[in-house]
C-alpha cells in the first residue's frame, strides 16, 4: 500500500537532511520532488500543487528551533497537511435507527459484495445482529456469492432469486428484519461496467423506498483518478455518507485515497485490503499519513491483534509461558491466529520502517507453510515435547514435511531461542513479556 509514493516523498525529504537551515532554494527543490511523488501516485493535479503549495508556504514561514533539524520539521508539516487532506480524523459509521439500514453502491467489480460481507462480520463483532441482502439482481452468482460470505461469517442472507425487482427486494428485506428483531440491515445493490442511467434510476428508488441511514460508495482504488469521477456521479445522484476503498493491497500508487476527500467532500471510513473477511480496517487519516511517510501504524496493528487473537486462548497460551510449557502445539497456534489477521504482505506498512527495509522482499502467508508442514509431520508427543526430537525423529519429519534436515533444524534453533528468552523473562516475575500486553489487550 502507498510503497512507492512512500519511497519518493521519503527519498525527496532527505534534501533537508543534514541542513543547518531552510532556504528557498532547498525548500523548492524538496517540494518539487513530493509534488512529483504525488502526480506520479495519481493523486489528482489541482490537489497535489494546492498541498505543495501549503507545505512550502508553512516550511519558509517557520523559525527552526535549536533542537528541530529542517528535515524534522518538513516531516511533520507534510504528515500534518496528508492528514487533513485525508480528512483530519476518523469518521464513523452511523448506525442509528431500529433497524439501521446500509446501502452499498458502486460499480462492477469495485468489491461491493465481498465488503458487504467484511462489514457484516465488522458489525457483528460489535455485538449488533445483521441482515445481509442481494439486491444484485444481474450480476449471475451475485446471490449464491453473497450466501457463501453470509455463512463464513455467520450472517442470515436475505434473498428472492425469482424476484426481479431490487426496490421490491430491498423492502421486503426490511419488513423481515423488523419482524426478525434484526439490528442492522446491510443492502448489497448491483453494479454495472460502467454509469448508466438505468443503474442510476434504480439505486435511487432503493434509497427512496428503504430510507437508509448510511450510504457507502466502495470504489476500487486501483483504478485511480477514475475513482474520483465515478465518486463524484454517484455522490451528485444519492448524496452518499462515506467511501470505502477496496484492493488497496494491489495498488502501488494510491492517488485516489489522496484525492477523493478533497474533490468529492465525503469522508473515507473503510479501507480494504485483501479477499479475507478479516481484511477491513477503519480508515484513519493520521495513521495513514504515518504508513505513507514510512512512520508505521502500530496502532492498528495492535487493534487487528485483538480482533483476531481469542481471549480464552491469550490467557491459557500466557500461563503456559509463565509454567516454561510451551510446545510446538502451541506455535502451531499462534501461527493460525496471526494469519487470521491477513495477509503478512499487507502488514508490513504498519511497522515502522518495515515497509521500505523489505520493499523487495516477496512476504506472504505461504512463508509459513514450510513451518506448519515441519509441526504437522510431527507426532503429537513431539509437539507437546520438543525435547523428544532426536536426529532420527528429524529425518523423518523433514521427509514427512517434504523439507531438508536443515530447515527442521533451523525451526528447532528458533524455537529453542524462543524458549530461552520466555524462560529468562519468567526468572524475573516484575518483567513483562515483550508485546504480550498490547497483542492480548491487557
Amino acid at each position: 500500500m502507498f510503497e512507492n509514493l512512500s519511497s519518493k516523498i521519503t527519498s525527496a525529504m532527505r534534501t533537508l537532511k543534514g541542513n543547518g537551515r531552510i532556504t528557498d532554494v532547498n525548500v523548492a527543490a524538496t517540494v518539487k520532488e513530493i509534488r512529483r511523488a504525488l502526480m506520479d501516485a495519481d493523486v489528482n493535479y489541482k490537489v497535489a500543487k494546492e498541498i505543495t503549495d501549503r507545505i512550502k508556504e508553512q516550511a519558509l514561514g517557520q523559525k527552526i528551533l535549536i533542537s528541530v533539524e529542517p528535515g524534522q520539521l518538513l516531516v511533520k508539516i507534510v504528515h500534518e497537511e496528508l492528514t487533513q487532506l485525508m480528512g483530519g480524523v476518523k469518521q464513523d459509521i452511523n448506525l442509528k435507527g431500529d433497524p439501521a439500514v446500509v446501502l452499498i453502491a458502486g460499480l462492477q467489480g469495485s468489491g461491493k459484495t465481498t465488503f458487504s460481507g467484511k462489514l457484516a462480520q465488522y458489525i457483528k463483532k460489535g455485538g449488533r445482529n445483521v441482515l445481509l441482502v442481494a439486491c444484485d439482481i444481474y450480476r449471475p452468482a451475485a446471490i449464491d456469492q453473497l450466501k457463501v460470505l453470509g455463512e463464513q461469517v455467520g450472517v442470515e442472507v436475505y434473498a428472492e432469486p425469482e424476484n426481479k425487482s431490487a426496490v421490491s427486494i430491498a423492502e421486503n428485506a426490511l419488513s423481515y428484519a423488523r419482524k426478525m428483531g434484526k439490528k442492522v440491515v446491510i443492502v448489497d445493490t448491483a453494479g454495472r461496467l460502467a454509469i448508466d442511467e438505468s443503474m442510476m434510476n434504480e439505486i435511487e428508488a432503493v434509497k427512496k423506498a428503504i430510507n437508509p441511514t448510511e450510504i457507502l460508495f466502495v470504489v476500487d482504488s486501483m483504478t485511480g483518478q477514475d475513482a474520483v469521477n465515478t465518486a463524484r456521479t454517484f455522490n451528485e445522484r444519492l448524496n452518499f455518507d462515506g467511501v470505502v476503498l477496496t484492493k488497496l493491497d494491489g495498488d502501488s500508487r494510491g492517488g485516489a485515497a489522496l484525492s477523493i476527500r478533497q474533490v468529492v467532500e465525503k469522508p473515507i471510513k473503510f479501507i480494504s485490503t485483501g479477499e479475507k473477511m478479516e481484511a477491513l480496517d477503519q480508515f484513519y487519516p493520521d495513521r495513514m499519513a504515518n504508513r505513507i511517510l514510512g512512520m508505521g501504524d502500530v496502532l492498528s496493528l495492535v487493534e487487528r491483534a485483538q480482533q483476531a487473537f481469542d481471549e480464552d486462548e491469550a490467557a491459557r497460551l500466557n500461563k503456559k509461558i509463565r509454567q516454561n510449557n510451551f510446545s510446538f502445539e502451541d506455535f502451531y497456534s499462534q501461527l493460525q491466529q496471526i494469519k487470521k489477521m491477513g495477509n503478512i504482505k499487507d502488514r508490513k506498512s504498519v511497522v515502522p520502517g518495515m515497509g521500505q527495509a523489505v520493499k523487495d522482499v516477496d512476504i506472504s502467508n505461504d512463508s509459513f507453510k514450510p513451518i506448519e508442514a515441519i509441526i504437522q509431520s510431527m507426532t503429537l508427543k513431539e509437539r507437546q515435547n520438543p525435547d523428544l526430537l532426536n536426529s532420527s525423529r528429524k529425518i523423518r519429519i523433514a521427509k514427512g514435511s517434504g523439507t531438508s534436515i536443515q530447515q527442521v533444524n533451523n525451526l528447532m534453533k528458533q524455537f529453542e531461542d524462543m524458549r530461552k528468552m520466555m524462560k529468562m523473562m519468567n526468572s524475573n516475575p516484575n518483567r513483562k513479556i515483550p508485546g504480550m500486553d498490547a497483542l492480548f489487550g491487557k
